[in-house]
C-alpha cells in the first residue's frame, strides 16, 4: 500500500541493533535483557550497554507507562490555544501547566496553535471551573481557544525504526469506568508512568510492599485496561526527525471508511497516533517524519486514497511534548 521512505539524517547513526532494540522497547520496555537479546541476537550484557549509550546519547528520553485515564474514571479534554508573543508570560504559563496533576499531555506547537494540553476531569462541571480559572488567569495572553473532548486515541508502536508496515496498538479513552484503586495502586502507577523499566524489587521497596503483591496488583491494572503498555519516549530532535499532527475535517466518516482508514494508518511505517474528538473538526493525525516534504506526501496520499472522507485539514508542528508532567493521578 506504502511505498516506504526509509527516514534518514541522524537515525544513520544508528545500526540495525540499535533499530531493532528501540523497536522491541517500544513494544515492552519491560522485557528482561536477556529476552531482548535473543530477539536481537545479542548477549544480555551487549543488550544493556546499547541502552545504556542510547540514553546517554539522548536518543531514549525515559520509560514511560501507557495508562488510560478514562478506565479510572475521568474525562479526557483537549485544550488548543492561540497566545500572544510575550515570551516570558508563555515560559510562564507552561511552567504552570507542566506543574498541574491534572495536565495528562502537554504540547508546544507552531501552525494553527501554539499549545496544545490534555486536562483531566471527572466531571463536566469541574472541566468548565478548570478551563474559566485557566484562561481568566491568562487573559491577558490567550489570543483564542478551542476545546473539545478525545473519545479515543489509538497509540501505534513506533514503526519509524525499523520502517515497520504492521503496526501494534493500545487505545486510550474509550468508555469512561471509574475503577477504584488505593494508595498502593496509585503509587505504582506514579512511579511507573515515567520510570517503567524499573526493576521490581525496587519498585516494591518504593511503594512499601512485598514483590509478589506489586506483580498481583500490576497485572490486575493491566487487565482492568488502566495500564495499557510500557513503552520508551524518545528525542525525536536527537534523531533528526520531525512531529507533526494533522487536524483532519470530514465530509463523511462512515463505519467501512473508517475501518478502511484505521488501516491505512497500521500500516504506515510514520504514524503514531490516531485521535477521535468532540471538537470543530473530526479526527487528529500525528506522524513522525525526516521533515516537511515527507510529511506533505504522506498527507497528500491520504487525500488521495479518501476523497470523500478529507474535506479540509489544518497541521502543527509539534516542538516540544511531554507526557503526565507532575506525575498521573490524585488520591482518590
Amino acid at each position: 500500500m506504502f511505498e516506504t521512505t526509509i527516514i534518514r539524517s541522524k537515525m544513520e547513526k544508528l545500526d540495525l541493533t540499535d533499530r531493532k532494540i528501540l523497536s522491541e522497547l517500544d513494544k515492552n520496555c519491560r522485557i528482561s535483557s536477556s529476552d531482548l537479546g535473543k530477539k536481537v541476537n545479542k548477549s544480555r550484557e551487549a543488550v544493556k550497554y546499547r541502552i545504556q549509550q542510547l540514553q546517554k546519547n539522548a536518543v531514549i528520553k525515559k520509560f514511560v507507562t501507557s495508562i488510560n485515564p478514562g478506565k479510572l474514571g475521568y474525562y479526557i479534554f483537549k485544550v488548543y490555544l492561540k497566545l500572544e508573543n510575550i515570551p516570558d508570560e508563555r515560559e510562564k504559563f507552561f511552567e504552570e501547566l507542566r506543574n498541574r496533576k491534572d495536565i495528562y499531555w502537554f504540547g508546544i506547537s507552531d501552525g494553527a496553535f501554539d499549545a496544545v494540553f490534555i486536562i483531566l476531569s471527572k466531571k463536566i462541571t469541574e472541566h468548565y471551573e478548570k478551563i474559566n480559572a485557566i484562561l481568566s488567569k491568562w487573559k491577558h495572553l490567550v489570543i483564542s481557544k478551542v476545546s473539545g473532548m478525545t473519545i479515543d486515541t489509538r497509540q501505534y508502536n513506533k514503526k519509524f525504526f525499523l520502517s515497520d508496515t504492521d503496526g501494534e496498538f493500545v487505545v486510550f479513552g474509550g468508555n469512561v469506568i471509574d475503577n477504584k484503586v488505593d494508595e498502593v495502586d496509585l503509587n505504582i502507577l506514579n512511579i511507573l508512568s515515567n520510570d517503567a523499566r524499573i526493576p521490581m524489587t525496587e519498585l516494591a521497596k518504593k511503594v512499601g510492599s512485598t514483590i509478589e503483591t506489586v506483580r498481583n496488583r500490576i497485572k490486575k491494572l493491566e487487565k482492568k485496561g488502566i495500564i495499557l503498555n510500557y513503552r520508551i519516549e524518545v528525542d525525536f530532535n536527537t534523531l533528526g526527525l520531525e512531529f507533526y499532527k494533522a487536524i483532519i475535517y470530514c465530509r463523511n466518516l462512515s463505519e467501512k471508511d473508517e475501518k478502511t482508514l484505521v488501516e491505512w494508518l497500521r500500516v504506515n511505517p510514520n504514524c503514531i497516533y490516531y485521535i477521535r474528538s468532540l471538537a470543530q473538526w473530526d479526527i487528529e493525525l500525528e506522524f513522525v517524519v525526516e521533515n516537511y516534504q515527507q510529511f506533505n506526501e504522506i498527507l497528500n496520499k491520504l487525500r488521495k486514497d479518501f476523497p470523500a472522507v478529507i474535506r479540509n485539514h489544518e497541521h502543527l508542528i509539534m516542538i516540544y511534548e511531554n507526557w503526565l508532567p507532575a506525575g498521573v493521578l490524585q488520591s482518590p
